[in-house]
């Protein structure tokens, strides 16, 4: 009787799956020309990035990323 239930649920599983890779492959199947998705948008332009240094100010009263407030020991 064990072994029965354990097919069964292995049956179960299996038509479970099964129903999931068809809904998996009618979500990814090609969309027909009339509902195909717009063309890629134009790229955005490329943003030059300074090489000096960042203000000083900009950082005050800020924590170091992961290392916790500035001033403060670790327990």
């Amino acid at each position: 009787m064990y072994q029965q239930d354990e097919l069964e649920a292995v049956r179960r599983s299996l038509d479970e799956l099964a129903r999931k890779v068809e809904q998996l492959e009618r979500r990814t199947a090609p969309q027909p020309p009339d509902r195909a998705r717009p063309a890629a948008a134009q790229p955005l332009p490329m943003v030059a990035i300074p090489d000096a240094p960042y203000d000083s100010a900009l950082w005050t009263d800020s924590d170091d990323e992961g290392l916790g407030a500035r001033g403060r020991r670790a327990p």
